[in-house]
């Protein structure tokens, strides 16, 4: 995605601020280029390549990021001195732990988990994930609890990508694993959520940083939470697909998942 804007380069101090929609486009152009959208995991889902078992690996991994999501949230707001900011960004922490009212995100996700066939137990207990799930995704706490805030927040915006993938991904599960149709609550629920949480951190950091060079670190807090992203990809790769080695400890793909394209379970 072209955008015409060039981050400078040693000078980001005295250029000037980049407006609205160029700060906006230049976090899409991030997205383009670094988001998981095309990392070759994505794209065998997409495709309806992948095995019940690497989608069992997915799955089971992937709640590991997902049980800490509130977490990263809570770390952000307890660094928040604005109570107005505090009472929106809290509305994270319901949609993914819910409330007396409705489910959350985790649980959903737990629910697509079991729709795989991993006993929601198993899923819980997170002992069988990989080394490289654990370090990545603890790697984005630290992120929250050392950088700056405005660096906090922007690590969020990959939900400015989030709702084309997450629709993609609903069209695609559904035509080539009928089977797990049952178990796309997550995936519902972020189409209306993600958008909602963007807009409000774009619009959050736009206001906040005021002189080019934080807008550079807001850019860049997204580059990191891409390149976090991306990792999970790649050690769910590595593990399950080539040159498949999942390392000791880590789920073992059953026999019976091991072949076929998953679209029947």
């Amino acid at each position: 995605m072209a955008t015409g804007i060039v981050a400078p380069s040693g000078n980001a101090a005295s250029a000037s601020k980049l407006s609205f929609e160029e700060l906006r486009a230049a976090l899409r152009q991030v997205g383009e280029e670094r988001y998981h959208h095309k990392h070759p995991f994505h794209l065998l889902m997409h495709d309806g390549k992948l095995s019940r078992g690497q989608l069992q690996a997915w799955a089971l991994n992937r709640y590991y990021y997902q049980s800490i999501i509130p977490v990263k949230d809570s770390i952000i707001l307890s660094r928040a001195p604005d109570p107005s900011f505090r009472r929106i960004w809290r509305k994270r922490i319901v949609d993914h732990d819910g409330d007396e009212e409705r489910n959350g995100g985790i649980l959903r996700w737990i629910k697509l988990a079991e729709v795989t066939g991993i006993n929601r137990d198993r899923v819980v207990r997170a002992d069988e994930i990989l080394p490289a799930t654990r370090f990545i995704g603890n790697e984005y706490l630290h992120l929250v609890r050392t950088r700056s805030f405005l660096e906090c927040v922007a690590s969020s915006l990959t939900e400015l990508f989030s709702r084309d993938l997450i629709a993609l991904r609903i069209e695609k599960l559904r035509l080539h694993y009928p089977w797990l149709a049952s178990g796309l609550d997550y995936f519902e629920a972020r189409l209306t959520e993600a958008p909602e949480d963007a807009a409000f951190a774009l619009q959050y950091v736009f206001d906040h940083a005021a002189t080019r060079a934080e807008q550079e670190s807001v850019i860049d807090a997204l580059r990191a939470k891409c390149d976090i992203l991306w990792a999970q990809l790649d050690a769910l790769y590595f593990a399950y697909v080539e040159p498949g080695w999942p390392p000791p400890g880590a789920f073992r793909i059953e026999s019976g998942a091991k072949h076929g394209d998953g679209k029947h379970g």
